[in-house]
């Protein structure tokens, strides 16, 4: 019963973060720019403090990054809910971990693809590895923590007194 309301959470949890992915490519060249622009103008203005004189070549230096930056990180994301998603089942780890990536590159693909149907986008095969990137980090991720929690449950079973 726990594994299935954990697992309909990260379905839910999964499905919304592909949705919010699918918006933000359907934004036109000019909406997805402005969005990047705002984003690295506060980075700039409010976390770097670059100086006046400076702000608008560093921002136009740093905007693709951040860009790149926010595929990478949202890809981990749902690299996190795949795994999670996948640990919930009987599954041999590196079956995990595959299963994890191949779904998560399957989607990177269909993003990019629904790009270049976008106006003013295009469809790059250098997002879809930055994209693999994130899921394999975000997989990783969930298998360190889940090896965490075992290790951390094995050490309270060997503290527990014995019953004789």
């Amino acid at each position: 019963m726990k594994k299935n309301i954990i697992r309909i959470i990260l379905s839910i949890l999964l499905i919304g973060t592909f949705n919010i992915i699918f918006g933000f490519s359907g934004q036109n060249g000019e909406e997805s720019s402005g969005v990047s622009r705002k984003v690295t103008q506060f980075i700039v203005e409010n976390i770097l403090h670059i100086q006046e004189e400076d702000k608008i070549h560093t921002i136009e230096q740093m905007e693709g990054v951040i860009r790149k930056l926010a595929h990478f990180s949202i890809y981990t994301v749902v690299g996190i809910l795949l795994m999670g998603l996948v640990s919930t089942y009987n599954i041999e780890e590196m079956k995990r971990i595959y299963i994890s990536i191949i779904i998560g590159i399957i989607y990177a693909t269909s993003d990019e693809i629904h790009q270049f149907f976008v106006p003013d986008r295009a469809a790059k095969f250098t997002d879809v590895m930055i994209d693999t990137m994130g899921v394999a980090l975000g997989a990783l991720l969930v298998l360190l923590f889940i090896k965490m929690l075992v290790k951390n449950e094995h050490k309270k079973c060997q503290k527990s007194p014995k019953n004789v």
